[in-house]
Parts: C-alpha cells; structure tokens; sequence
C-alpha cells in the first residue's frame, strides 16, 4: 500500500464530504437575507415565516459542514507532517482569521436568528442575517486565500526548509485569488439557488404552502439565472490567469499536447496520454487561444512544454473540467427556461419544469465537486506550485495501515452523517413553513 496515495484518497475524501455543505450554507445565507430584508422593511408575516423555515434547513447543514471541517483542519497535523512544516508560517495566519473572526460571527449571529424572534426587533434580526451572510462568505474567503497560494504562491521566502511570510496581504493577494474566490462563491450561490428551487418546486407539486413556495421560487430562478451568468465571466477569467500561472493545469484541462497557435478550444474529446492526442476531437479553431489570450492567433502552451513527470493526471483534470462546463451550460438554460414561463405565466403550472427543477438540486452540488478536482488534481504533481511535491509532504511516521484504517472509519462516519443530514432535512421540509392566510398572497405579489 501507498502511503502517499492512501493521505492523498483520505484528504480528498474528507475534504470532498465537507465541500458538500460549505457551497449550500453560503448560497442560502445570502437568499435568506433576502427574506429577512423583505421581511425588516414590509412586517409580512408570510415573510417571517419563510425566513424561520429556511433558516431551520440552513442550520442543519451548518452543523454538518462544522463537524466535516474539523477533521480537514487535523488532518494537516496527523498526515501531511512535512507540509505543516514547510507552510505552517503562510496558513497559520489566515486560517485562525478564518476560525477566531469569521466563524465566531457566523456561529454567533445564527444564534439569534435561531432564538431570538420574540426577542429582539426586526432590524436586529436583519442585521443577524446579514452578518451571517457576510461571516460564511469571508469564511470561504480566507480558506480560499491559503488554498491560492498553493497554487501560485507569493511573498515568502525560502528558509530553513520553510517558506517563511514576507507580506500577509501580499500571500492573501496572490495571482489565483481573486478570480477563484469569484468562482466559488458565485458557484456556491447558484448551489443554494437551486436547493431552494427544486424544495419549492416540490411544494408546489405538492399543492402545499403555495404562496411561500411561489415567492422563493420566483427568487431562486432571478438569481440562479444571474448567478449561472456570472459563473461562466468569472470562470473564464479564472482561466485566463492559470494560462498565465499555471500553464500545465490548462493544457491538461484542454488537453493540449503540443504548444501551437490558434490553439482549438475542445468541446469533446479523448485524452490520451500515451499517444499524446485527443481522439475523437470535437473543437473550436483558435478558441482556447482567443479565450486564454483575448487573440485567435496567440500561442498556447501545450504539455509538450513540461517534464513528463509535470504532467498533470490528464484524464481526471480533463473530465472534471468538460463536465462542470457543461453542468454550467444547464444552470444557464434552465433558469433562462424558468424565467421565460415565469413571464409568460406558465411558471407554476409547468409540472414538467417543477419536476426538473426538484430533480435538479444535487446537481450544482456535483458541479462544486468538479470544479474543486479540476483545481487540485490539475496543481499535481505538487503539493505547493512548484514549490514543493505532493510525495514530499506526507508525514513519515504514520503506516500505510494506519491511514487506511482511518479511511475506512470515515468512510462509516460520514455516511451516517449523510443519511442523518438527509433525515433531518427531509423531516423540516415534510413539514414546511408554518401555514399563512391565503389572503397575505395579494400583499406581497
């Protein structure tokens, strides 16, 4: 057995479970302010009672992504030993940001807007959501901020065998961040866009709770649509600096073999790695070239620029990747479709739709998955982008034994996590938002 390959399937494991509830929590945070904005400036009771219920369904996957996140965190000190080493100067400083100052605000206000109605006024309720909202985002963005610098690291220097800080906001702000922070959080608002989508198009299918559901899926669809748009500008401006920083991940994702102009962009195809060619090739002329450089004609480098012992693990990063594009491509249609029978009046009566729409929930969840293994997988074979190898940062004193142990107890452990999550989400969403007058509908459309 592998040390190396069991710390890296244990790692993506653990952090693949987590990033299942990170995504939801941020999405529906920002939807549910909202609510509570509706709710501070009209007193509508229909609004006080959509905000409480997907408040409930919010607090029960904050609770998951807590309990996950906290074996990520250990895992550094139990399996990747030489890693912490060598980094611990770069992470320690914006992971306890992340833990002293965005958790505790995001803990702390979902306190209040789990016990404080009746206690406290509308405007301290809102001003909960909302930094709720603002305390999960800058959450994402500090874990975000140390995961870019691996990938294009700055402002350290090597010493000791450590890469020791030279500048705190000159490492936050490395090439990577900005657009990758873009991405995951417009990713992330999209995930929770669709939750509340497909739950209300439940409701609706239902014949239950008919004017909450109608409003919050009036609400998903306008910002799933806005934010299915926006995706694809920040994910194509994500791809314009990894073929300026790492132009190896973008060959492997495109599967480029061969530096060239008018460098086609790939709409399908077979990568193979041992002839070195795409069979089956389905592509734009020159489109990986304009997209990348703003120019049909610029050069793009290929893999055949790298050590073959550089190359990326060519089919997963290239997969990944065509398939989260793709998935991209459906969120845009789908909810451009939805608003299109919204405004022709055919929304809610579309069974067909409200039943895509419900079976479409776990799929911007797979897209976050995708995007997150064509990021990491597409960094291999390093660890720190060229800076330190994957195979030189696991910790040598843990048997191969022992990590497949705690793989296997994992395994267990999130699984009952996962039936449990499903559980209680199943049994809040059976029993919905409280029920209100029909008569308030005519308030509030």
């Amino acid at each position: 057995m592998d040390p190396v390959l069991l710390s890296r399937i244990q790692f993506a494991g653990t952090i693949g479970f987590h990033f299942i509830f990170a995504p939801l929590t941020i999405g529906l945070a920002w939807l549910i302010f909202w609510i509570m904005t509706r709710y501070w400036r009209t007193g509508a009771e229909i609004y006080r009672r959509m905000a409480r219920f997907w408040i409930s369904l919010f607090a029960i996957s904050f609770v998951m992504g807590v309990v996950s996140g906290l074996t990520m965190e250990f895992q550094f000190g139990t399996n990747w030993a030489k890693y912490s080493h060598f980094v611990g100067d770069i992470f320690g400083a914006p992971l306890a940001v992340e833990v002293v100052f965005a958790f505790f605000i995001e803990s702390t206000f979902l306190g209040i807007l789990l016990y404080g109605w009746n206690r406290v006024s509308r405007t301290v309720l809102w001003v909960a959501s909302l930094a709720v909202a603002v305390g999960s985002t800058s959450s994402a963005f500090w874990i975000l901020a140390a995961n870019s610098w691996m990938q294009t690291p700055t402002a350290f220097v090597l010493r000791n065998g450590r890469a020791e800080l030279t500048s705190f906001w000159g490492a936050i702000n490395s090439p990577s961040m900005l657009p990758r922070f873009l991405h995951t959080v417009d990713a992330a608002v999209i995930t929770g866009a669709f939750f509340m989508l497909g739950i209300s198009a439940w409701f609706l299918l239902k014949n239950r709770h008919v004017a909450t559901a109608r409003i919050t899926l009036t609400l998903a669809l306008a910002v799933g649509f806005l934010a299915s748009v926006a995706v694809a500008i920040f994910g194509h401006a994500h791809a314009v600096q990894v073929a300026k920083t790492q132009p190896e991940k973008l060959a492997a994702i495109e599967g480029l073999f061969e530096t060239q102009t008018q460098a086609p962009l790939l709409l399908f195809g077979v990568p193979d790695a041992e002839r070195r060619e795409v069979r089956y090739a389905i592509g734009i002329p020159g489109g990986l070239s304009w997209l990348a450089h703003g120019d049909p004609n610029a050069k793009v480098t290929g893999l055949d620029a790298f050590p073959r012992e550089e190359w990326p693990p060519l089919a997963i990063t290239f997969y990944s990747f065509h398939l989260m594009v793709l998935l991209g491509l459906f969120f845009i249609g789908f909810t451009g479709l939805g608003l299109l029978l919204l405004w022709r009046r055919k929304l809610y009566e579309a069974r067909w739709y409200l039943v895509i729409a419900m079976l479409a929930i776990p799929l911007p969840f797979l897209a976050n998955e995708l995007g997150w293994i064509t990021a990491e997988v597409g960094r291999q074979p390093w660890i720190v982008y060229r800076l330190m190898l994957t195979r030189d940062a696991i910790s040598v004193n843990v048997p191969a034994s022992h990590i497949l142990a705690s793989i296997i107890m994992f395994g267990v452990v999130y699984a009952l996590m996962f039936v449990a999550w499903i559980t209680l989400l199943r049994r809040e969403i059976t029993r919905g938002p409280e029920e209100e007058p029909a008569v308030q509908m005519e308030a509030v459309v």
